[in-house]
Formats: structure tokens, sequence, C-alpha cells
């Protein structure tokens, strides 16, 4: 487990100076883009299908092997978590990679897909970069450093959540209806929708840097792994946001997730646990 039961919160002040990771993370987003690129929109790439039933393509596997392969010649002391090749090393530092999150949408030509990058120290995640190369966009941070995005001029902006204080003008993202109700919690979804602004389903990663960008108030899913999330936890908190998993735990192996803009956390966690809650009740 890289986030273990009684491990800090995710706010927890950080100790350090992180800059020197940070740019290691921004270095090793420039050496996956590079291999990922090369292969989009193939179309004879290489596809095949996992044991659970998800997709693998030839680039998920060159992205995460060119990522592993700079970290063991800079950072040979620390664990590496990826999706497609398991945990080596010790997991108290540990690098968490999700080479193509979105694979579904790479391997048909969709451009909302991203790598991501992660390192969690003592179980938390203190850097975090969420790359998308395929629409020229890139979000990062690290613990006390902020959280930041790229600009169309090449420059960088820094990034704050909304201030939305209010779940009737909250604007919300969820996965799909069906994981939700896999999940057991299509009530919950239906409350949700009933008792704010607007909800869409937008998908993966970019609703998370949404939310960070102040454009939206909670995002949730479930089925999530470690590599799903553990990169987009820096970048919400530092953006002055808050993240937990569905239950309010803060932690990355409770296999949900809800990322808010922090004001309206406990109010969403309310409304999302009450089975009685009404939108009239839940609106402030």
């Amino acid at each position: 487990m890289t986030s273990p039961s009684g491990s800090p919160r995710f706010s927890a002040p950080f100790d350090g100076d992180l800059s020197g990771e940070l740019a290691l993370a921004l270095r090793l987003a420039d050496a996956a883009d590079a291999v990922s690129m090369r292969r989009f929109g193939a179309s004879d790439l290489d596809i095949r299908t996992k044991a659970d039933a998800t997709h693998v393509t030839e680039a998920d596997l060159a992205t995460e092997r060119a990522i592993r392969a700079v970290l063991e010649t800079e950072r040979p002391g620390d664990g590496i978590f990826g999706e497609e090749f398991g945990s080596t090393g010790d997991a108290a530092r540990q690098w968490i990679i999700d080479p193509i999150d979105g694979t579904a949408n790479y391997l048909r030509g969709i451009p909302m897909w991203t790598t991501l990058i992660a390192l969690a120290i003592g179980g938390v995640p203190r850097v975090g970069v969420a790359s998308q190369p395929a629409i020229g966009r890139r979000w990062w941070a690290a613990s006390g450093l902020g959280a930041w995005t790229n600009t169309p001029d090449g420059g960088e902006r820094r990034l704050s959540v909304s201030t939305v204080s209010a779940l009737s003008e909250a604007s919300v993202s969820f996965q799909s209806i069906a994981q939700w109700d896999d999940a057991g919690h299509a009530d919950a979804l239906l409350r949700l929708s009933r008792g704010v602004w607007r909800d869409r389903g937008y998908g993966d990663t970019w609703p998370y840097m949404l939310l960070a960008e102040g454009r939206l108030e909670l995002v949730a899913e479930f089925d999530v792994k470690e590599y799903d999330i553990a990169a987009l936890v820096p970048i919400v908190t530092e953006a002055g946001g808050r993240f937990t998993s569905f239950d309010g735990a803060d932690s990355i192996s409770e296999r949900s997730s809800l990322a808010t803009n922090g004001i309206l956390h406990e109010d969403f966690l309310t409304l999302l646990h009450s089975p009685h809650a009404t939108p009239t009740e839940s609106r402030r």
C-alpha cells in the first residue's frame, strides 16, 4: 500500500525543499511525452487486453519504461510503482506512475489522455505532474510550492480553486452513471445532480485540473487505483482544494476519490452520504 492507514493528512506541511524533485518530475514528463506522442494516432498500434479486461498499448509500456529508466539513474534509492510494471524498491519514497491515463482514448485517437507522475513521501503524494501532450497542456505542483499550469504564450500561471460557497451554485463532474451504479451510489449521484447548478461527466484527469483552475467545485469517482490519483492530490491541494476518498479519508488506496474546492467539501460529503437529504436542504 502506498497510503497506509494512519498516514498524515494530505494538507500536512512538508519540512523540506521539493523544488529539485518537481524539476525531475517535469523532466520525466518531457521524456514520457516524447515517447507517447510518437505512436499516438498510429494505425498499426499494438493493443492488448489485460487480465482485468482493460487495454494496454505498446505506448503505455514504452512510456513507463522511459520514466523508469530516468528514475533508476537519477533516484536509484527510491521506489517506483507503475500501472504496467508494478512496484519496485522502498515505498517510503515512491514514484507513482500512470504512463497513459485514458488508454481507451489514446487507442481511439482521442486526445484526452494524460501521463501522471507523482512522488509520495511517507504515503503522502507531495509532487504531482499531469501532462496532456496531445492538447499541449500540463499541470504541476509540489507541497509548499503551489500548483501551476502552462499558458498558450509559453508562460506559467498559478492555479487557485474557486470561491463558490453554495451547493446550488456548484458545477461538478463524475466519471459515469454506470461507475456510480456499480459502486452502489447511484442514489447519491442523483441527489448530487439535483443539489448543484450543473453536472457533467468530463472523464479521467481533465476534470481534476478544471477543479484546480477554479472551473469546477467537485470531482468524484470510483474504482481508481493509486496511480490514477496520486499525481492529482498535490495539484488540487496546492491550488487550495481538498482531496479525500469518497468516505472522507486522506488516502489514495481507498479505490475512490472526492476532490473539491475545499469550501464545500463537508457539504458535499453530507449530501452524498445522507439518504434523506434533498436539494432544498443541501443548498445554502
